[in-house]
């Protein structure tokens, strides 16, 4: 099958999910736009990305995935951005320092404007609305005229994107990322957190290592800058098609909406149009793998979406509950391992172990989020495979959405800063606390 045969067939399949756009023919404008719009990442930086998976896959590298659960376009600001990306960085820095190893980064940002739900509409005080499905579809208030879709927010939604990433790559490049720089990050809230404490502790250390090789003669210029990657749930078909293009050196078709784009827990049938469309592109693509995920399944995605057994082009990220994580996982690793793919695995333990907390607030505890690491860690060292990665949902602010933490929260404190748009995220103290014990895990 060529490239264009796959990129259509997608639509023949069922797509769950997707928006009932009021305005087809606004739809239609916004998509003509968006086709002609520049791609907002490159095909050499997709395979950059793959390579740097398959590294990961073999053991020889560390992935770390991160970001908001739904970014919002009020969220769009130098300050915001800069501070999550700042977060990503100096939980990877705390990796790289103590496993002797490269880190992976990959933002969950730049493209994660759409979220899936479990119910198209909610009710307030007897009123009934269409739910919110993220920035790119209508609006958070609980307002008629809000819950919309409206086809312009895709548009927003690149804008908003490009923005993101423009802001990403100059921190990476302009030596805002470099090691010497660690002290600055830190700074401000360094007196306060208990994970502050610890990372000026390790900050010393690598500035001591940092003076003892600039000594020895060794050139320091490569530490100040840093590669980190783009990714987000494809949920959008539309849109995903819209910013697909071909590479003329290789021929292949890729999404520029993101480096990475993954399959989400609720639309993942090996048969549904999300399968298909991924199967059609060259990026690296993940696979969110739930509790009711079978061995099937997983040899499925395995056949589809990875035929040629490339390393680094499938990632399965596991979101099973800390509870079951230690059942579940063995079976999955097993039948992925049938099928002679190696793909990587990443852990994702924040959507397995989410709950209602009694002031009604959506809330996840750290400990529970350790424990669901952890489990991961123990079932792929059982099986001598490779855990390859973490994915969190995270914020550069210091919010009050999950429970625990060095500095701990309390579950009557959520209501002090609970700013998400969609599920709780940590904060930037309570991700250092987490990169931390992960680093002594590996």
């Amino acid at each position: 099958m060529t490239n264009s045969e796959l990129l259509v067939s997608w639509r023949d399949a069922p797509a769950t999910h997707q928006p009932e756009w009021p305005d087809r023919a606004a739809l239609g404008d916004v998509l003509t736009r968006l086709s002609a719009a520049p791609g907002l990442v490159t095909p050499n930086a997709c395979d950059s990305l793959r390579s740097r998976l398959a590294a990961v896959a073999d053991g020889e590298a560390f992935a770390l995935q991160g970001g908001d659960c739904a970014e919002t376009f009020d969220g769009v600001t130098p300050d915001a951005i800069r501070n999550k990306t700042k977060t990503l960085l100096q939980m990877a820095v705390v990796l790289t320092y103590a496993t002797a190893r490269p880190v992976v980064k990959i933002g969950r940002m730049a493209g994660q404007y759409a979220k899936p739900r479990s119910s198209p509409s909610e009710t307030r005080d007897g009123v009934t609305l269409p739910v919110y499905l993220g920035d790119a579809v209508n609006g958070f208030d609980f307002d008629p005229a809000a819950r919309v879709p409206d086809p312009a927010r895709l548009w927003r939604m690149y804008e908003a994107s490009r923005f993101t990433l423009d802001i990403v790559a100059g921190h990476a490049r302009d030596g805002y990322a470099g090691l010497d720089q660690l002290h600055r990050w830190n700074r401000d809230f360094v007196a306060s957190s208990p994970a502050g404490a610890r990372y000026e502790e390790l900050a010393y250390e690598i500035d001591h290592a940092l003076r003892f090789m600039g000594a020895c003669g060794v050139r320091l210029d490569e530490l100040r800058s840093v590669e980190i990657f783009a990714s987000h749930e494809g949920l959008l078909l539309d849109y995903e098609d819209a910013l697909t293009r071909i590479d003329p050196d290789s021929g292949l078709t890729y999404a520029t909406s993101g480096h990475m784009l993954w399959i989400g827990e609720r639309t993942r049938a090996p048969g549904s149009a999300h399968v298909a469309f991924c199967r059609s592109i060259a990026n690296p693509i993940g696979v969110k793998l739930g509790p009711t995920t079978t061995p099937d399944e997983v040899r499925s995605y395995v056949e589809i979406l990875d035929p040629d057994r490339q390393p680094g082009r499938l990632t399965f990220i596991t979101r099973m509950g800390a509870r079951q994580i230690r059942d579940r996982l063995p079976e999955l690793i097993r039948a992925a391992q049938e099928t002679g793919g190696k793909p990587t695995w990443i852990s994702d333990p924040m959507h397995g172990n989410t709950f209602l907390a009694p002031s009604g607030h959506k809330t996840r505890h750290l400990a529970d989020i350790l424990d669901e690491v952890r489990g991961f860690f123990d079932v792929h060292r059982a099986l001598g495979t490779h855990p390859g990665g973490i994915h969190i949902e995270f914020t550069g602010e210091d919010v009050t959405e999950c429970i625990g933490g060095g500095d701990e929260i309390l579950a009557g404190d959520l209501h002090h800063r609970y700013e998400s748009a969609c599920d709780p995220r940590l904060n930037r103290g309570q991700s250092l606390d987490l990169a931390f014990d992960l680093a002594e895990l590996l």
